[in-house]
């Protein structure tokens, strides 16, 4: 059994995007900038976008945190994101979710220009991704996809199940894996709730895909030997002989399906690190297509 580690992936990802953008600082050239535009306060938003910042810093990116009010207004966030569209010091915006309940975030994040649309939740974006096409493709199912190549797992012909259908992971990261290119051509099924006996799928499974958000879900006797387990799930458990009193699992029973599994990802330590490291290299990719560096 192979532990999978995502934090050197995403270590390898960063060091290789650190040395591009040293040759750009030493010419004195533009280099990739990204904006986050925070608004309200939830505690685990404002860690997450500070610890995109400082991965933007470490790497010499032009980076921002914009914060704003829970009270903001639906029109006035869309003129936030208009002026970052025309501002041509960043070439990706990010809008972090969840916003407050009156503001439709399907609005906001149509109003992201596509172009700079690093997080790939843009409907352009996601139509290009389904069909083939060069996009912007969602950081967590990226790092997947990066995770599995990194480690030579086959996916041609082998059968993938999704646990989970969300917009942010399951349906993008099945959509990838089917398409006729490496690190895909698979065969996929989604699963979810509406499944009358998940395990009929999973048992079947040669590589597992857990993104449902229900903690240590994956049980031992629901793989076969060999299976490919990637957990992109992260759950606050409580746990009194804990420090904060609390530990973070994902979506498999790590200690028990790691017996069968041939290769696994730590919760965490996993997908968790890619999906900064995807973003990073999604705005790289931003900079280059609208400073025409290619």
């Amino acid at each position: 059994m192979t532990i999978i580690d995502g934090k050197k992936v995403a270590q390898n990802i960063r060091e290789e995007l650190k040395s591009k953008i040293d040759v750009l600082v030493e010419n004195n050239e533009k280099v990739p900038g990204l904006v986050a535009v925070l608004v309200g306060n939830d505690p685990a938003s404002q860690v997450y976008v500070n610890m995109k910042k400082k991965k933007c810093d470490e790497l010499g990116m032009h980076s921002k945190v914009d914060l704003y009010d829970a009270s903001i207004s639906e029109e006035e966030l869309l003129k936030v994101v208009d002026k970052y569209n025309n501002d041509p010091n960043f070439h990706g915006i990010l809008v972090q979710l969840p916003l407050p309940d009156h503001i439709d975030e399907d609005k906001i994040i149509d109003s992201i220009s596509p172009s700079k649309d690093v997080d790939g939740f843009h409907p352009v974006n996601v139509g290009k991704m389904l069909i083939g096409k060069e996009a912007f493709y969602p950081a967590t199912p990226s790092g997947v996809i990066e995770l599995i190549k990194a480690y030579d797992i086959e996916t041609k012909g082998k059968h993938v199940v999704v646990i989970g259908r969300s917009n942010i992971v399951g349906k993008p990261v099945a959509g990838m894996l089917v398409q006729k290119q490496a690190g895909a051509n698979a065969i996929v099924t989604i699963c979810h709730s509406a499944a009358q006996d998940i395990t009929y799928y999973t048992k079947q499974a040669d590589i597992i895909i857990a993104a449902m958000g229900r903690a240590e879900f994956v049980k031992e006797d629901m793989v076969k030997d060999g299976v490919v387990i990637i957990d992109v799930g992260t759950n606050r458990v409580d746990d009194s002989s804990a420090k904060k009193g609390y530990r973070i699992v994902g979506d498999v029973d790590f200690e028990n399906v790691s017996n069968k599994a041939s290769f696994i990802t730590p919760v965490p330590g996993g997908v968790g690190p890619m999906t900064i490291a995807m973003l990073l290299k999604n705005t790289y990719k931003a900079f280059q297509l609208i400073e025409n560096k290619n």
